[in-house]
């Protein structure tokens, strides 16, 4: 099985330095071909892994080591379990459909080879992160795809707005990485080890030890070591308050919006968390902090859904409000619903994600919804798959995020946190809103009259749509793009039914996911539990149901009925509406405070090092001393060549002097 194991990872990034290093030689054809050729080895390699490991095969060791100090290995190693097998299917398929997406929508672009390089290199890295073993490696793709990110944020690097986004991506995750790190350290200052398996068995006895990083107070061990490892995934997962940049990342094109900030890259932090339920497990504080930061994530970022008008970033700040409830999951020890709902949002969200970048294709790179509508007559599939993305998205019973949603509202009652009553009327909230702004969008695309014909000066950016502008009539996208809409589609309406028993209340997880004794969320959820159709049936006499009924009914109402409601609204609470616009202050206090804070800083520097120090003593200083050296040189540069052999006789003789003095 080794050769299957290293294939997954290595057969992406093949196809990456092909594409990248040779793209301008082999062509287009040949980059989306070798790109989707590796990435498809690698789905199909995870699918014989995933067989294997359902058979009870579990790996875990190393392939190489990359470096030995002291007593300490750094390895580059695999740890194939269920949790693996299954990040590993959800980040190839989604990965491979995404790559096929792209050769219909970048097919104008003239970065298309640099393109499928990056995304390849991005599911390489991916896969280096979740088959990793130890902290290491871990760390390694951590941080790949954080530059992958970064590359693909700014990939028309012409545009100020991209470069300014994908900069903010990069330090705000170095903020978050910068915890995560010191947690890793933390790890190997105490139990002497990077491995998993290593680390997971010395956690408890290491349970009740202390440090202090400030003399006199001692703090718990495990808690500072997983607050700071989460302080990593508030990062990568965009949790209150670095979610700062995932907004703005939707500058980059849209099939990485799906793929990375949707689907795979930002699910990292939660299957990072999930993989160290040994260490959380063992401390409360941790496990509440996180419970708070995801539901303040979940609750206030659906509410900044509800004004935006941009389609991609509608989406955006639905996928910030989905993370929040997949850390409310795991703050509750219910870590398998969190990888359970990790799963089935990636596949109808980045289904929604690549139906929007349909639309947008289909209004020639027009992203404002205000100027669509009446879309489901022209783009049929497009239409019909973002519908099964949007009523998955809000938890229609027996749609794939029904089931992980459900769960994760019931396991957060159930949890006996001191925070899980603050987050439970969090997440039950989300619902409400989250079917109002997921159909508020659907309705203003693909509803209502058509606006788009005087939208044509709204356009984004002259250099993609060098099409002719006489037909303004959308029309449905080319079958590349089609297709993985509705292979993404399938698992959107079936996979939450299909898994839901097995990942959630069976034995799928095994041991890669440990709860301990104290929490019993799970066991409260087992209990109730009676089989996928019997918890689709029951959904009728719960709350969430009625709530996400009303939240869509609501919308309709607005947004299709009486559209004069809503801009009323936006008068009478105008203040509730510029706090919304200008998404809680916290751009404008980065902007002010590190943003202007360094500026100011350097201008300090600059005035005071730079003008006086600098400038004054040392440059002017030193031109000074220059000039009057020089005033006395020039007797000696009279053009007689001997004058000149004198010069150099005394430098020589200076130079000596002064090095055998120095010697001696």
């Amino acid at each position: 099985m080794h050769a299957w194991y290293l294939t997954v990872p290595l057969a992406p990034l093949f196809g990456a330095i092909l594409a990248g290093l040779f793209g301008k030689f082999i062509g287009r054809t040949l980059s989306h071909m070798v790109t989707i050729a590796g990435v498809a080895v690698a789905f199909i390699a995870s699918v014989v892994i995933f067989q294997d490991v359902q058979a009870g095969n579990v790996f875990n060791g190393s392939v190489y080591t990359w470096m030995t100090s002291g007593d300490v290995r750094f390895e580059i190693g695999f740890l194939i379990d269920p949790l693996t097998t299954m990040m590993m299917l959800v980040v190839t398929f989604v990965s491979l459909m995404v790559h096929i997406y792209t050769i219909g929508y970048m097919h104008d672009d003239p970065g298309y080879q640099r393109f499928f390089s990056y995304i390849s290199l991005f599911t390489f890295s991916m896969l280096m992160l979740v088959m990793s073993n130890n902290f290491l490696q871990l760390f390694f793709g951590w941080e790949a795809v954080g530059l992958v990110s970064y590359l693909l944020i700014g990939f028309w690097y012409t545009r100020d707005t991209a470069i300014y986004a994908n900069l903010k991506a990069f330090l705000v995750n170095r903020v978050g990485d910068f915890g995560f790190i010191l947690g890793i350290g933390l790890v190997l200052a105490h139990f002497g080890s990077l491995d998993y398996a290593t680390v997971f068995a010395r956690a408890p006895e290491l349970a009740t030890a202390t440090i202090s990083l400030i003399p006199g107070q001692e703090w718990s061990l495990m808690t500072v070591v997983c607050i700071l490892l989460f302080i990593g995934a508030m990062g990568k997962s965009a949790q209150f308050p670095l979610h700062v940049w995932l907004p703005d990342s939707m500058e980059g094109p849209t099939p990485i919006s799906a793929l990375i900030h949707a689907a795979t890259m930002v699910t990292a932090g939660i299957f990072m968390v999930a993989r160290m339920s040994p260490l959380f497990e063992l401390s409360d504080t941790a496990l509440s902090f996180v419970m708070i930061i995801g539901a303040i994530t979940a609750l206030f970022m659906g509410f900044l859904g509800i004004i935006q008008n941009d389609i991609k970033r509608v989406v955006a700040y639905s996928t910030l409000s989905q993370l929040g409830y997949m850390t409310v999951a795991l703050g509750a020890s219910a870590y398998s619903v969190a990888v359970f709902h990790l799963m089935t949002h990636a596949f109808f969200k980045a289904l929604l994600f690549l139906a929007a970048g349909s639309v947008i294709i289909g209004m020639h790179h027009n992203q404002d919804i205000r100027y669509m509508g009446g879309l489901r007559k022209y783009m049929p599939i497009t239409w019909i798959t973002s519908l099964i993305g949007s009523l998955a998205l809000i938890g229609t019973p027996f749609l794939s995020g029904f089931y992980s949603k459900e769960n994760i509202i019931e396991a957060v009652k159930f949890s006996n946190l001191p925070v899980s009553g603050i987050a439970y009327w969090a997440v039950l909230i989300g619902v409400f809103v989250t079917a109002f702004y997921s159909f508020r969008m659907y309705f203003l695309v693909f509803h209502g009259k058509e606006r788009f014909r005087n939208a044509h000066h709204h356009h984004h950016d002259a250099q993609e749509h060098a099409e002719d502008h006489h037909d303004h009539t959308p029309h449905e996208s080319p079958w590349v793009v089609t297709v993985p809409l509705l292979a993404l589609a399938v698992p959107s309406l079936a996979i939450g039914y299909m898994t839901v028993g097995p990942m959630l209340f069976g034995d799928y997880f095994g041991n890669a996911i440990y709860v301990a004794d104290g929490h019993s969320a799970m066991r409260e959820l087992a209990h109730h539990f009676h089989g996928a159709a019997a918890m689709g049936l029951h959904a009728v006499a719960t709350v969430p149901f009625w709530l996400a009924l009303a939240g869509v009914g609501l919308s309709w109402f607005f947004y299709m009925k009486r559209q004069d409601i809503p801009a009323m609204l936006q008068k009478k609470f105008s203040f509730i509406y510029a706090i919304l616009e200008r998404k809680y202050g916290f751009d404008d206090f980065n902007d002010w405070f590190f943003a202007g804070g360094a500026r100011k800083l350097g201008g300090g520097l600059w005035r005071r090092g730079d003008q006086t120090v600098i400038d004054g003593w040392l440059v002017n200083g030193s031109a000074r001393l220059v000039g009057y050296a020089s005033r006395m040189v020039r007797h000696l540069q009279s053009g007689y060549i001997y004058h000149y052999a004198f010069a150099m006789l005394i430098g020589v003789f200076v130079l000596v002097t002064w090095f055998v003095r120095a010697t001696a």
